[in-house]
């Protein structure tokens, strides 16, 4: 028979190992939630520096876009001063003629409607640069889109300029094709998909895809003869691509070739001539448009 005190004995050693199980197990259990938590905090962390690079570009493109507004602004707040000026200057000099007895009244009145008609033109001028002034900034806009839906504008393969009026779009063929191929790569049909989705929420747009060489002589077979087959061959792959593949409308795109003959860079040198082997996508001016302006001041002359 057990005596009370190894009883006693007994019972505080079973005690004592069922609490220490039950600690364990409690310990284990809130170092698992701990490493979850510290695995949340970690992903929060991530996606909030995301979100802050994110807002960092959207306020760079919104201060160029309001940089641009503003010198519009500046532009057509010169001209309504000119225009001011002028017919500060047109009512005076009137003036001055009907006051001065050397000419009659008809010829003043002459004199009247010829500054009126100079009037009108300036008004028309004025229209002119307004027109004008819109597009340039309709094309920094279509720019922008562009540069944003491509993303990495420190590639020197992909340029997007304006000049003169015009957006232009030039892709070195080392993203497109392989050399002395018409082809387009599958690589190539990333790039060309996000440019086709920007033109493609312009559908008034038209647009011309040149293919360009070097001066390097084309030694395929086949059907090429020379660089003028293939920069054609290659300016109709894109067109085609752009056509089948991503929806855009053919009658507003035109496919071009232009050989070695518009070269960008000297052919002299290896780097020059990987300059000029590119494809490039013009923005053409809605001439259409233009020449619908002009239409009131030819009738009118």
């Amino acid at each position: 028979m057990t005596s009370k005190p190894l009883q006693a004995m007994l019972v505080l050693g079973t005690s004592i190992f069922l609490f220490s199980c039950v600690s364990t197990k409690k310990f284990k259990a809130l170092q698992t939630d701990l490493d979850k938590l510290n695995g949340q905090y970690t992903t929060s962390q991530a996606v909030i520096a995301d979100c802050n690079t994110d807002k960092a570009n959207l306020n760079g493109k919104k201060a160029e876009l309001e940089n641009t507004v503003s010198l519009l602004n500046k532009r057509v707040s010169d001209f309504e001063d000119q225009v001011k000026f002028l017919k500060e200057n047109n009512t005076q000099a009137l003036q001055q003629l009907q006051n001065m007895s050397v000419i009659s009244k008809q010829q003043a009145e002459n004199i009247k409607r010829s500054m009126e008609n100079i009037g009108a033109k300036d008004n028309y001028i004025q229209t002119l640069q307004q027109q004008m002034a819109y597009k340039d900034s309709l094309n920094m806009a279509l720019v922008m889109n562009l540069k944003g839906a491509i993303g990495n504008m420190d590639d020197k393969d992909i340029n997007i300029k304006v000049d003169k009026g015009v957006v232009y779009i030039d892709i070195s063929d080392k993203l497109l094709f392989k050399s002395g191929s018409y082809d387009v790569t599958d690589n190539a049909k990333t790039v060309l998909g996000k440019v086709a989705m920007v033109l493609k929420n312009q559908p008034d747009l038209e647009f011309m895809v040149e293919g360009h060489t070097d001066n390097v002589a084309y030694k395929g077979n086949g059907v090429l003869i020379d660089n003028w087959d293939l920069s054609v061959k290659r300016g109709t792959s894109v067109v085609r691509l752009l056509q089948n593949e991503y929806g855009l409308d053919p009658k507003k795109i035109s496919a071009a070739g232009r050989s070695e003959y518009n070269s960008v860079a000297d052919n002299a040198t290896a780097e020059g001539r990987s300059k000029n082997r590119r494809t490039r996508i013009v923005i053409l001016p809605q001439l259409d448009q233009f020449f619908k302006l002009l239409e009131p001041a030819q009738k009118k002359n």
